[in-house]
Parts: C-alpha cells; sequence; structure tokens
C-alpha cells in the first residue's frame, strides 16, 4: 500500500496539473463502488490520451560561463566624411568581450550619474550651473578609449563625463557639484571646474579653452614628449574668433592636436542651421585636415581618435575632429530643452541612436555578454551612484577660511582680499 500523499507528490514531480487534479477523484472515489473507479479510470485515460505515456521534460536552467561567450567580434562602423585626407579610419574595428563590458560599464556610469545629477539639482542639493552629458557618453568613452593616460585633454563646461573617464571617481564628481570638500576640486570648482591627472577642465568661458589647449600641446612638442592634446568645444562655440585664431598656430607649428567639435546640433536654444553658414565644422580648418565622425558609436568615435592621434604624433600637425552627437538634456538645467525641439525628436534619437543601446545590441547579438550579465552590471552600477550621492550629501563643506587656498601649485603662503578691505584670508599652495 502507498503512503498517503504518494500520488500527489509523483504528479508534482512529473509537472502534470491534470493529473494532480485526477488524483483527487481518485482518492474521492476509493471509498465509492468499483464501477465508479473504473469509470474515473477510462475517463482520465480518455483526458490524458498517448501524450500521457511520454516523459515529461524537465527544464534545467545553468548559468553560462565565461567559456560560452565570443572572446571578440568585428564590426562594420559608419564610415567618415573626410577633408584634406586621402585616407581615413578604417570602416571595421575589433572589440573584445572585456573592452565592450569597460565600455557599457563606464556609459552606463556617467548616464546613472548624470540622472542622479539632475534629481539633485531639483532637489536644490546643487545650485548654480549645470550641464549635463547624458546622450553623448560615446565621446568621452570612445575618445578615452583611442588615446593614452599621458595624453592630456581640456573641455567646455559640459565636463563631467570627462571628469570621469580622466580618472576622477563618481564620489569625487557628485561631491564637487555639491561643493563639498571630498570633490575633486575641493567643492570650489562646481560643475564647470573640475580637474584630474591630464585633465584641465571644465572652462566657463565659451571657447576659451581652444587657445588654452594650442598652448598644451605646444608644451608637448616643446619638451619632446610623444603626448598630445585633444581640445574639445562645441558647435556653438565654433564661430568664435579665437577658434580660427588658434587653428592658425597650431597648422604654422604643426601642434600635435586634435581639435573636437561636439557636434550635438544646437548651440545653447539655437540649432545649427540658424547658426552657422556651414554646418561642416569638420572643415573649418580650412589648411588642416579633418574627420567628420558617428559621435553616437563608441567604436567609431575610438577608431577615429586613434587615427587622428597617429596622425599628430607622426609629426604632420593638428587634425580637426567633429563628432555628430546629441543631448537628451537642455543645455543647462534653466532650460528644458523643448521650447526648440520637440520631444518626438528627442524619443526619435533616443529609440534610433542612443549610444549605450547600441553597445549593448552589437555585445548580444554577437555573443560577447548576455543581457542577464548586462543588467547586473546596471544593479551594481546604479549601488556605486546611490553610494556616492549619499556621500556627496554628507560630506561637510570647506571651512571659509581656506577659501583662498590652491590659488597658485607650490608658491609660499600670502594673503588674499575678501570682499571688502578689512576681511583677509590666508592661501596656501
Amino acid at each position: 500500500m502507498k503512503p498517503k500523499g504518494t500520488a500527489m507528490f509523483s504528479c508534482l514531480e512529473r509537472g502534470n496539473l491534470r493529473e494532480l487534479r485526477l488524483s483527487a477523484f481518485y482518492r474521492g472515489a476509493a471509498t465509492t463502488q468499483h464501477p465508479m473507479r473504473k469509470m474515473l479510470a477510462a475517463l482520465s485515460r480518455l483526458l490524458q490520451g498517448p501524450a500521457a505515456h511520454r516523459p515529461v521534460a524537465r527544464v534545467v536552467v545553468a548559468s553560462r560561463n565565461y567559456a560560452d561567450f565570443a572572446s571578440e567580434a568585428t564590426f562594420e562602423i559608419k564610415k567618415h566624411d573626410l577633408h584634406r585626407l586621402e585616407e581615413g579610419p578604417p570602416t571595421t574595428a575589433v572589440m573584445t568581450r572585456e573592452q565592450g563590458l569597460q565600455y557599457y560599464k563606464t556609459m552606463q556610469t556617467i548616464r546613472r550619474m548624470e540622472l542622479k545629477a539632475d534629481q539633485l539639482y531639483k532637489q536644490k542639493i546643487i545650485r548654480g550651473f549645470c550641464h549635463l552629458y547624458d546622450g553623448q557618453e560615446a565621446c568621452c568613452v570612445g575618445i578615452e578609449a583611442g588615446i593614452n593616460l599621458t595624453d592630456h585633454l581640456i573641455t567646455a563646461y559640459r565636463a563631467h563625463g570627462f571628469t570621469y573617464t580622466r580618472g576622477a571617481s563618481v564620489r569625487e564628481i557628485l561631491a564637487e557639484l555639491t561643493g563639498r570638500v571630498g570633490g575633486c576640486a575641493k567643492g570650489k570648482g562646481g560643475s564647470m571646474h573640475m580637474y584630474a591627472k591630464n585633465f584641465y577642465g571644465g572652462n566657463g568661458i565659451v571657447g576659451a579653452q581652444v587657445p588654452l589647449g594650442a598652448g598644451i600641446a605646444l608644451a608637448c612638442k616643446y619638451f619632446g614628449k610623444d603626448e598630445i592634446c585633444l581640445t574639445l568645444y562645441g558647435d556653438g562655440a565654433a564661430n568664435q574668433g579665437q577658434i580660427f585664431e588658434t587653428y592658425n598656430m597650431a597648422a604654422l607649428w604643426k601642434l600635435p592636436c586634435i581639435f573636437v567639435c561636439e557636434n550635438n546640433r544646437y548651440g545653447m536654444g539655437t540649432s545649427v542651421e540658424r547658426a552657422a553658414a556651414s554646418t561642416d565644422y569638420y572643415k573649418r580648418g580650412d589648411y588642416i585636415p579633418g574627420i567628420r565622425v558617428d559621435g553616437m558609436d563608441v567604436l567609431a568615435v575610438r577608431e577615429a581618435t586613434k587615427f587622428a592621434a597617429d596622425h599628430c604624433r607622426s609629426g604632420k600637425g593638428p587634425v580637426v575632429m567633429e563628432l555628430q552627437t546629441y543631448r537628451y538634456h537642455g543645455h543647462s538645467m534653466s532650460d528644458p530643452g523643448v521650447s526648440y525641439r520637440t520631444r518626438e525628436e528627442i524619443q526619435e534619437v533616443r529609440s534610433k541612436s542612443d549610444p549605450i543601446t547600441l553597445l549593448k545590441d552589437r555585445m548580444v547579438n554577437n555573443n560577447l555578454a548576455s543581457v542577464e550579465e548586462l543588467k547586473e552590471i546596471d544593479v551594481e552600477v546604479r549601488k556605486e551612484i546611490e553610494d556616492a550621492a549619499q556621500f556627496a550629501t554628507t560630506d561637510p563643506e570647506p571651512p571659509l577660511d581656506e577659501l583662498g587656498n590652491y590659488i597658485y601649485y607650490k608658491e609660499p603662503p600670502f594673503e588674499v582680499r575678501g570682499p571688502n578691505q578689512w576681511i583677509r584670508y590666508k592661501s596656501v599652495g
């Protein structure tokens, strides 16, 4: 005689719900007459049919290991437009699994960091100017992948992404945005004035960083170092006269400088078509070679940057590189970003050209990563951002007596005039 409940456990083990229900009928009919049991048995066989005699397949869920993935894959990238160049960057790019995971995590970190900055600004924890970089992540990540850590970089005021790729942590960036001592500029620079090793900001004056970048490139050449400087500016600054003056000097002296125009299609609230007689920014250098690149594709940016860097290192002089990209937020936090463009336009770019989605699809479709693995990275990134935000809102603000510090590097202490002639601060280098 079978133990009580054996039929039920047997049915559960086979995963057959219908048989489980019938077994309940059997147990209820066991106390009735024998013909009733026979009738129920015949009805069971009729309902189950021949499938009842086939073994039920078990579903086994197993996690994939690293051996299941490809080590690398080759991708086609959009052909670059060239100016005064016989040959340009390659139209194919090889990406290893490790590189793909690194690019994905870095871009996702920048995206989440910017969204957190947006949230903190709306909570009035971050004050002052704040220019967000979400949508343009492929530019800074692709550029960093194409140069060396010893190379130099200077940009405008949309600087959070480059500050991160140049080596500052999320904690330092968010703490700088909230004006805390743990910030990358000790809480004194804010959104537009962040710095890191071989990274010179974060500059608030439109276009003014371009001649500074040429000066850094001049130093690289003067000291005989195999280093270059990437000087970034936006389409809005591209019409500045000082940029054309810098082009002239850089070409004349063959400076190892890559002029990078991040063309996100709008200078503040003005479209490029309304602001520029020619929107071919990569041709603006005239006698300087130029490349126009899909700035939403991290691999296209990487390959173009490598090509331009090799050009500069070989002593051929500067290159102008235009990155066609897009910002999801407004120009700054005071700009809702929808008065001069439609929500439908923004959504179309998000759905068709998002740099993170493009990389994710490439990796999954070419067996470089699984959806589950990338979701784990997303969870890890979210936790890092939340921890950094907690630090940025609890870290102390710099004391008033340190207001004058760090004006000069390695200089003896001196007095700095305060808001009026009777208030003095000591400045320590």
